[in-house]
């Protein structure tokens, strides 16, 4: 097991050095940098004329106008030694006092929706296969067919105008009015996870209705098995059966696919924290590409695609836990 951990984790930071390397040059991709947008920001409209050598003074005040790779190496150098994820320029601080707290409510929303998809998902999908053929089971098939159909931010809508109109309170955003701008303690911290099932709920809804389609597949073909008969003859309680046996390798695929919540989650994110008022890091970036703030977008890029690789690490660890046979052949 040391060794296979050993092995992934190596493989992690090979993919993360490779994802600094892509992440940079999509920083780069854009036309102009932002000592252009700085100049004309700032001289736009008074009659100013501004000439190249303006702006390369700008530039050079910026250390824009050093050669790519040394940016490079001195933008990941000052990540991986320090810290330092750069200068945000257009707020005029570092890219960590910009990203602060929308960071770590964007990854509190994103590990709440996995929590909620994967302690509804699981147990209802293991049910659905023991009672495959029941009313229940098509009950279930119908909420996962609808929850497939139905898309995230619809329900965001419809659970906010219920909420307004039965009780008369608005479930939006991640903080009580009296909390909102207060600084972080812990009655903060616990009126946010009071607002935070909403996104969790939302956000996790097809994943639900999928991967209880994908536990009831597996567990009923693991149902199956040569071994679950056998230890049903030899008089194993049908709890621990279940749990010890088919439960243990079908929910496999779930784990094997936690990576992949991880991606859908923040691509669904922004536009369900439009409709619910969500503080999260998908309407800065956007904000830092169209001001060209590369190290805004760059360093937020890297935050969610280290989160995914790192949940993409956790999810081998767990399939070598549970199945053995995948550490074997490492």
């Amino acid at each position: 097991m040391l060794r296979f951990t050993l092995e992934r984790l190596i493989g992690m930071v090979i993919t993360m050095a490779l994802v600094s390397v892509m992440v940079f040059l999509i920083m780069e991709i854009p036309p102009g940098d932002y000592a252009d947008r700085y100049a004309f920001r700032k001289y736009s409209g008074t009659g100013v004329n501004v000439t190249e050598a303006d702006i390369q003074a700008i530039r050079a005040d910026l250390g824009l106008d050093k050669p790519m790779m040394l940016r490079y190496f001195d933008w990941i150098g000052g990540i991986v030694l320090r810290g330092d994820f750069g200068q945000a320029f257009a707020f005029e601080t570092s890219v960590v006092k910009v990203i602060g707290d929308k960071g770590w409510l964007t990854l509190g929303i994103l590990f709440a929706t996995l929590l909620v998809t994967y302690l509804v998902s699981i147990p209802v999908g293991i049910f659905a296969a023991v009672r495959r053929a029941s009313a229940m089971d098509y009950g279930l098939t119908i909420f996962s067919y609808l929850g497939l159909a139905l898309p995230n931010f619809l329900l965001a809508l419809v659970l906010l105008y219920f909420a307004n109109r039965w009780f008369g309170a608005d479930i939006g955003g991640l903080f009580s009015d009296q909390y909102a701008d207060a600084p972080w303690s812990l009655a903060k911290v616990w009126d946010m996870i009071k607002h935070l099932w909403l996104p969790a709920v939302v956000l996790a809804w097809s994943a639900v209705a999928y991967q209880i389609q994908t536990v009831r597949a597996t567990m009923s073909d693991e149902l199956n098995k040569l071994s679950v008969t056998v230890a049903r003859a030899r008089g194993v309680p049908e709890t621990k059966l279940l749990i010890k046996y088919p439960a243990r390798l079908a929910i496999n695929p779930i784990v094997s696919t936690i990576g992949f919540d991880v991606n859908r989650i923040f691509s669904e994110l922004p536009i369900v924290a439009v409709v619910l008022g969500l503080t999260e890091l998908g309407e800065l970036l956007l904000r830092a590409y169209l001001d060209l703030d590369m190290y805004v977008a760059g360093a937020i890029l890297l935050l969610l695609t280290f989160t995914i690789v790192f949940m993409n690490f956790v999810s081998d660890l767990l399939l070598a836990w549970l199945d053995p046979r995948i550490k074997l052949g490492a």
